[in-house]
Order: structure tokens, then sequence, then C-alpha cells
């Protein structure tokens, strides 16, 4: 994968200027579109990610990240983007079975997590979420 391109040359699919009365959050998916995705942060992985943006691409990014630092934070709290990770839509997973495989890996070592997350973490598992 060329970390140099961004995801409008990855995807080959240039959006247009946001419209004028966009919200933040349209406005910064936008901008991080043509951002190179070897210059995302933490942050930018778990807001495009949360928003089903570049999922082939950004996945396997997010996963580096988590392998090193499973609790990888951005901007909202310890966590945010393993929970980005892990509430994708299973179609999301169907291409990559490997990196779904990788993924329950890491989940399968954690513990102690906040009560939310853990629940997210079951049911990406399959697992009967906590009460």
């Amino acid at each position: 994968m060329d970390r140099s391109r961004s995801l409008e040359e990855l995807d080959r699919d240039r959006w247009p200027v946001p419209p004028a009365d966009a919200t933040r959050l349209v406005a910064a998916v936008y901008a991080l579109r043509r951002r190179p995705i070897g210059a995302l942060t933490v942050e930018d992985l778990r807001l495009l990610i949360g928003q089903d943006v570049g999922l082939p691409h950004l996945l396997p990014l997010a996963l580096e990240v988590l392998r090193d630092n499973p609790m990888a934070e951005g901007d909202m709290y310890e966590g945010d983007l393993l929970s980005a990770v892990v509430t994708r839509a299973p179609a999301a997973w169907s291409e990559s079975l490997e990196l779904k495989q990788e993924l329950r890996v890491i989940l399968l070592e954690l513990a102690d997590l906040p009560l939310d997350l853990q629940q997210k973490v079951d049911r990406f598992l399959g697992a009967t979420p906590r009460p």
C-alpha cells in the first residue's frame, strides 16, 4: 500500500468540495480524504473509520496501531480507535478475513476494559455481551 497516496487517489474517487452548510464532521472527512494515508493520525483514523470511509485502506493501518497499543486514543477517550474498528459492520471484514483474525487475537489478549468497550468487543467476538 502506497502511504503517500490519499484515499481519493487510492479509491480513484474525487469528492467535490463539501456543501457550504456541511457540518464540521463532514468537512473534516472531505479534507482527510485528500491527505496521504501515511500522514493520518490516530484521531483521523478513528474519525474516518467511524464514518465507514476508506475501510479497505484504513483498517490495516488501524490494526498496525492497535497491535502496538490496543487502547490507542484519538481525541475522544482511551480505546476510541478500537471502538471504531470493532463496531464496523461485518461486511467491512468480509474481504479481509486475515485482518479480522488478527483483530480477534488482539482482542482476546485484552483485559479490564471499560464496560462499554468490553460490550463492543464481545459483540465483535460473537460472545454474549456482559451486563
